[in-house]
């Protein structure tokens, strides 16, 4: 995530998001754990989607067990107990124009 953003807060600034749909009967718990580019992994994260909702999760928010450090590169894994799919956003405020990328997860057996 940039260290700083452009235009009006919170919407424009700089970001990174899970959107955690669940389409289950049962609530998901969900862990977010974070492996950086210069250190031990961070986290896990946890967030409860309730049965048949979404969660957005935007990473700068994120401050249990610590805050996300900015302009550090990062990956996250992301685990539930119940499936669900999930679409990581990230939108780069750094200059006016701005920049979004969205892709989606699918769950990986191990």
């Amino acid at each position: 995530m940039p260290a700083y953003s452009t235009g009006a807060e919170p919407q424009f600034t700089s970001h990174e998001t899970a959107c955690l749909p669940n389409a289950s009967d049962q609530d998901a718990r969900v862990e977010i754990t974070l492996y950086l580019s210069d250190r031990e992994p961070v986290g896990p994260y946890r967030v409860t989607v309730l049965v048949r909702r979404t969660q957005h999760v935007r990473f700068n928010n994120l401050n249990d067990p610590e805050p996300i450090p900015r302009d550090t590169g990062y990956a996250s894994v992301i685990t539930s107990d119940v499936p669900i799919v999930v679409q990581h956003t990230r939108l780069d405020s750094r200059q006016a124009e701005n920049a979004l990328l969205s892709t989606i997860a699918y769950a990986a057996s191990l």
